[in-house]
Parts: C-alpha cells; sequence; structure tokens
C-alpha cells in the first residue's frame, strides 16, 4: 500500500477512548508509519509501575496526505486526523524527533520521581501552604503523592498534587520538554 519516494509528513491523529494501540496496530497493517509515545510511570506501594499515554487519545502518523488520508481515517480506532478549519496541518519534524530520542523500545519513555519515601518537603499553596511534610509514596499516574503530615498533634495521612510539593525536584525524570520553537505545528502549505 505504501508508495516509496512520497514527501511524507506527521499528523496527529485522534483516536477512539482507549483504542490508540489498536489504531496503531491497524496503521501498522497498512504500512503506515505512526508513534504512540507512552510514559513509564513510577510505581507506589499499592501499585506496580505502569505505562499510560503521553497524550490519551493521540497518536502521530507519517504520511503523504493526498494519497495515504484514506488509510488513516478508515483504520479501526481511528476518529479522525486532528485539523485547524478544514486541512489537517503537519507537524514539524523536529516535535517528532525529540519525542522519539526520548522514548525507548515501543514508544516509552522512561520517568523516575525525584521524591523518595521518608523525604521531608515542604507544602505550597492549598489549605497545607506552608507545613512540612513525610513522603510515604511516590507520584501516582494522576500525579498525586501521599503524604504524612502532623496536625493537632496526630500524624495524618494525605494525598495532594505533585504540584503542591516545593521545589524542583519534585518533577519527574527526565521531563520532557524542549525548545522546540513557538509553535508545535508548521505554517500550511
Amino acid at each position: 500500500m505504501r508508495v516509496e519516494n512520497l514527501q511524507r509528513d506527521w499528523y496527529v491523529v485522534y483516536s477512539k477512548p482507549h483504542k490508540e494501540r489498536q489504531a496503531q496496530f491497524h496503521l501498522g497493517l497498512k504500512g503506515l508509519e505512526s508513534f504512540f509515545p507512552r510514559l513509564h510511570l513510577p510505581g507506589s506501594v499499592e501499585r506496580k509501575k505502569r505505562i499510560v499515554p503521553l497524550f490519551p487519545n493521540y497518536l502521530f502518523v507519517h504520511i503523504h496526505l493526498p494519497t495515504e488520508y484514506h488509510y488513516v481515517i478508515w483504520s479501526p480506532g481511528v476518529k479522525k486526523i486532528v485539523n485547524f478549519g478544514e486541512t489537517p496541518i503537519p507537524l514539524e519534524e523536529r516535535v517528532i524527533s525529540f519525542l522519539q530520542q526520548k522514548a525507548g523500545v515501543g514508544g516509552i519513555i522512561q520517568t523516575h520521581s525525584r521524591l523518595k519515601r521518608g523525604q521531608e518537603v515542604e507544602i505550597s499553596g492549598g489549605p497545607f501552604d506552608g507545613l512540612l511534610a513525610i513522603i510515604q509514596d511516590p507520584p501516582d499516574s494522576r500525579g498525586r503523592v501521599k503524604i504524612l503530615l502532623k496536625l493537632l498533634s496526630r500524624h495524618i495521612s494525605v494525598k495532594l498534587g505533585i504540584e503542591f510539593i516545593k521545589g524542583d525536584w519534585a518533577a519527574l525524570e527526565p521531563v520532557v520538554a524542549a525548545n522546540i520553537g513557538p509553535s508545535l505545528l508548521s505554517a500550511p502549505r
């Protein structure tokens, strides 16, 4: 199906809910290159490590739009190719290259929490602003950290968003960010 020597660009595909892998599989059967980046998140006591989509319901496909568009939109699991107005807009090659460089086998990006069990941290913002806490569990897949607070002479276990942990060491590593220009999308051709 895939004709060689055609100018191909990367496009964003919007999939049906939780059908990114199905869409990627069927695009591959049609000979189309696709990329579905996922994060391998650190586990907590209750959960083992999990793999979650970097962009839920989205994946990328490398196609020659005029001749391969129909292969994409008629693939099981695909809802549409993302567009602005009536025309799908290609992504800049460097956006996909950056993500692919961060990803390993199968498009999986490894992350590691800088927060350690037993580490003392300060809460910044919210109802516990300024209080000190101890990390009980690192961030889960929703970015929530289980902490132990001392309030009114009692220890209370609370889950709160990682954004409330003071300091840049609270982020996940590697941080998926780079200077990829002012816009993710290239200008229409």
